[in-house]
């Protein structure tokens, strides 16, 4: 494996116990039988829809406001993909790592909520979480199974009859503050390693967390088969899927453990 020595270097750093940021996007979730988002395969691997707008314009804040029942037919498509699917053992393997370490949170891009599934609690769900809902008149909560799915795709609350709006961050939507209040008061502590596993680092709040533990002068490692910005940047690039990379790594820090000191 020409990159075992990158994996022994990320289990000696492990040994270390240090502080741990993950910062995960679709490619983790891949494993589990969802589709990625864009690329060979992907759920919305075209230019534009039957209707003849990009997803992305689909998929906005303000298309929501104007066709919620056109962007209600994408989301249900979304949800509908993920049926029967659930967290996978790179999941798992992040969850035993907060048990494990002292400080390990999750900055994850996905909105399946299998992190938390997986027994992971240190969360930053920076995108929210397509497992809930919410009201747009009685600004009620509800779990999205809780949801009927109507064939005019204008879901409604089950207390008020009011329209009800997926709990995550559309196109064209800002971040939530308290997502992003977490976000800062964490990288603010800092990490002793920061991995970034499945995410291609497109926005600024992904890239920062990476670009100051190197400033730090802590070590960075990303996990993703294709190449990304990062790849050059980061300490250690393992060009594996999720799970396989993440499984590596952890059977690797175990028999160091075993180890006498």
């Amino acid at each position: 494996m020409m990159f075992e020595k990158s994996i022994q270097a990320i289990a000696r750093v492990l040994q270390k116990d240090p502080s741990i940021l993950f910062i995960t996007g679709a490619g983790i979730s891949a494993d589990s039988g969802l589709p990625t988002y864009r690329g060979v395969g992907g759920l919305y691997d075209v230019d534009v829809t039957e209707e003849g707008y990009a997803i992305e314009t689909i998929l906005s804040g303000s298309m929501f406001k104007e066709n919620p029942a056109l962007t209600w037919k994408y989301l249900y498509q979304i949800r509908n993909s993920a049926v029967g699917a659930t967290f996978n053992r790179g999941h798992q393997i992040i969850a035993e790592m907060e048990q494990e370490f002292s400080r390990v949170w999750t900055l994850t891009q996905n909105i399946d909520g299998f992190h938390s599934k997986a027994g992971a609690e240190n969360m930053i769900e920076i995108h929210g979480n397509m497992t809930r809902v919410l009201c747009t008149q009685c600004h009620g909560s509800f779990l999205s199974e809780q949801i009927d799915q109507p064939d005019d795709f204008l879901p409604r609350c089950p207390e008020c009859s009011g329209l009800v709006r997926p709990n995550v961050v559309l196109f064209d939507e800002m971040l939530p503050d308290a997502a992003l209040n977490c976000l800062r008061e964490q990288v603010g502590i800092g990490f002793g390693l920061v991995v970034s596993i499945g995410t291609s680092s497109a926005f600024p709040y992904i890239q920062e967390p990476i670009y100051l533990a190197k400033q730090q002068g802590n070590p960075t490692v990303e996990i993703n088969p294709s190449e990304t910005s990062l790849s050059r940047e980061v300490d250690y690039c393992i060009p594996l899927g999720a799970t396989e990379a993440l499984e590596t790594i952890w059977s690797a820090y175990r028999e160091l453990k075993k180890e006498p000191a």
